[in-house]
């Protein structure tokens, strides 16, 4: 499809939806395929979502958000929505991420408190209420699959070979972890909460103020997951101490204690390390097949974090065949290959 017959189908969308004479001003792309544009009309303004079917798929994201809404959080009211032609015309939050308030020199205390605080309501609700039957499984294929993708996509931009032997060790050890996780509690994982999905919403009282974006690939698995991907942000680093503090505010505010807290945490270092190899495997496959190098600055966070998580004891398998097939001195970024 040109972009020209793209922009037809857009602009036929907007006269449906009644936004026609709108102003465009397109928002920055992310890492998706997926772009924003923000319509200005009469003092009012909406957000586009234009998804294109090829690459896209806005069914989930609207599944997510109208349960999100019932369960009474803050996720976009759609406006209009085109399923066919890949277009949401949503309500706008606004530009108050946690990301930009940070930069700003916002109260970062205050933001990751909200942001735990909106999980802790989440994780309070009874699970057939979080979890319905259209929402898929966080389950083995899907979690070894993301976890390979550090084999795919690293080990060989940094020379590395790998053996149908290794990946099948490395496989083994990981569906023996994911049982841990699968022992556990189930909840709605939003997936990617983290400081450039939440918005903070002015005039909202409690947890209503945290604004949720970016969850269309939401699933059904373990709590820990969640507040993992918040405290440990592939993008920017958070101190041990707030972290710490975060994941105290947590445990004691759902009565977490004893052995029901030591498997929440073996499930938070588990889930780490599942979703820092992941990271680590898309951040490179950005650059090498999207030709979208500047993630590549966080890999070696990542590292670091991925590195912390394997010191876990239930991890001991998993640091023992990254020390054999990953060298230290290959933890870090590969060249851009452009």
């Amino acid at each position: 499809m040109t972009e020209g017959t793209r922009t037809q189908l857009l602009t036929a969308f907007l006269r449906s939806a009644g936004w026609q004479d709108a102003e465009r001003h397109p928002l920055a792309a992310d890492a998706s395929f997926r772009r924003y544009i923000r319509l200005f009309d009469n003092g009012k303004t909406a957000l586009v979502m234009d998804a294109p079917p090829s690459h896209e798929d806005v069914r989930p994201f609207v599944l997510v958000d109208k349960h999100l809404r019932i369960l009474d959080f803050s996720a976009p009211e759609i406006l209009a929505e085109d399923e066919t032609n890949g277009f949401l015309l949503l309500e706008d939050f606004g530009d108050a991420t946690f990301t930009k308030l940070l930069a700003r020199g916002a109260d970062e205390r205050a933001l990751y408190t909200l942001a735990t605080d909106t999980l802790i309501a989440l994780h309070a609700l009874d699970m057939s209420s979080t979890t319905p039957d259209w929402l898929p499984p966080y389950d083995d294929a899907r979690l070894r699959d993301e976890a390979a993708l550090l084999l795919d996509w690293f080990m060989p931009a940094q020379g590395l070979g790998v053996s149908t032997a290794t990946r099948a060790d490395f496989e083994r050890i990981w569906f023996g972890l994911f049982a841990h996780v699968h022992d556990g509690p189930r909840t709605l994982v939003l997936r990617d909460y983290h400081v450039d999905n939440l918005m903070r919403l002015d005039g909202r009282d409690s947890i209503k103020a945290c604004g949720l974006l970016d969850f269309q690939d939401a699933l059904g698995g373990h709590p820990a997951y969640d507040l993992m991907s918040l405290l440990q942000d592939a993008r920017r680093d958070i101190s041990a101490r707030l972290q710490a503090d975060m994941l105290e505010r947590y445990r004691d505010a759902l009565n977490l204690s004893g052995p029901a807290w030591d498997d929440f945490a073996r499930a938070y270092a588990i889930l780490a390390a599942q979703r820092h190899a992941k990271v680590i495997g898309i951040f490179t496959r950005l650059d090498r097949r999207d030709a979208k190098p500047v993630y590549l600055k966080h890999i070696a966070r990542v590292w670091r974090l991925l590195e912390q998580a394997l010191e876990h004891p239930a991890l001991g398998d998993l640091k023992a065949w990254m020390d054999e097939h990953i060298p230290i001195d290959k933890r870090q970024a590969p060249e851009p290959i452009a």
